[in-house]
């Protein structure tokens, strides 16, 4: 049987406080969240517990199976980063027969992320919540019970396609017979998941909003997308003021589009201030936690 996280989360007492990480949604600007991971790691802390929405989701899946901020840059880097490797990984999830492509269909929207995610994802993040090495809770969006659910056990894989499920894109996926989709969509940033769980938590937020000169009208899929941001925006300044996060961190990924995922190089380079961001912040919130445990 699997553990709740709330009974795994928490450590014996040390005179260090614990860190809980909560990683926002957002495409492809989720790929920020690689310095923050890379920041714990010079650090030498790993986190209590980790919560992700959406590209959160992936990338604090790797994280809760033990991958390094390195690794998992080098992974990022070597596939959704490079042309050629996309193509050739979306190349063997072709349909194998006339038929079977018939059946499927092409159309916008219709995509499998499940199987788009089989592709993509690295070999170290297990199949199971059971076997991450730190707790992980994926946030999905409950499509008809119009509510968030939150995925801490049984499979992982289904749980963080579903927090991907972006609509348009995406077709919707299924856990316990529900139908799930974006879990950004209801809960941008899950810090509030966390609370409780560790004595500082840092929240990371990737959703940024519409680019351009301000005069020029957005073509379609853009004013999708940046609709969707400014809905988020909302959401996470209606939580802000319900309580906000010990830290909380956003990278400049503005310019930055949904889906630019072959840009990776770029982005990291642009977002690269984050890491020490984070680093200076939370060393002085630790500072402030000694002299207040003291």
């Amino acid at each position: 049987m699997e553990q709740d996280i709330s009974m795994r989360s928490r450590p014996a007492t040390t005179d260090e406080p614990t860190v809980a990480l909560a990683l926002g949604g957002g495409g492809a600007r989720g790929l920020a969240h690689i310095h923050m991971i890379e920041a714990l790691d010079e650090m030498g802390i790993r986190p209590v517990a980790i919560a992700g929405s959406s590209i959160g989701a992936i990338m604090g899946a790797g994280m809760a199976a033990g991958m390094t901020g390195r690794e998992i840059r080098d992974h990022t880097l070597s596939t959704v980063g490079h042309r050629g490797e996309v193509l050739n990984r979306l190349w063997r999830l072709r349909p194998n027969s006339l038929s079977e492509a018939v059946s499927r269909g092409f159309r916008f929207g219709q995509f499998n992320i499940e199987r788009v995610l089989k592709a993509f994802l690295p070999e170290a993040i297990p199949a199971r919540f059971s076997d991450l090495v730190i707790p992980l809770k994926v946030i999905v969006t409950d499509y008809y019970g119009e509510a968030e659910h939150v995925c801490e056990r049984g499979d992982l894989y289904q749980a963080v396609a579903a927090s991907c499920a972006l609509p348009a894109i995406f077709m919707p996926v299924k856990i316990d017979d529900r139908i799930m989709i974006d879990g950004g969509i209801y809960n941008p940033i899950p810090f509030d998941h966390l609370r409780g769980l560790a004595d500082i938590v840092i929240a990371v937020d990737v959703v940024g909003g519409p680019d351009g000169d301000g005069r020029t009208i957005p073509s379609r899929i853009d004013s999708m997308f940046g609709a969707s941001q400014l809905m988020m925006q909302s959401i996470i300044a209606m939580k802000m003021k319900a309580g906000a996060p010990d830290i909380l961190l956003r990278p400049d990924v503005g310019r930055f589009r949904v889906l630019d995922f072959l840009r990776a190089q770029e982005l990291l380079a642009a977002t690269s201030p984050a890491k020490d961001q984070l680093k200076h912040a939370l060393s002085e919130r630790i500072e402030q936690w000694r002299r207040i445990d003291l």
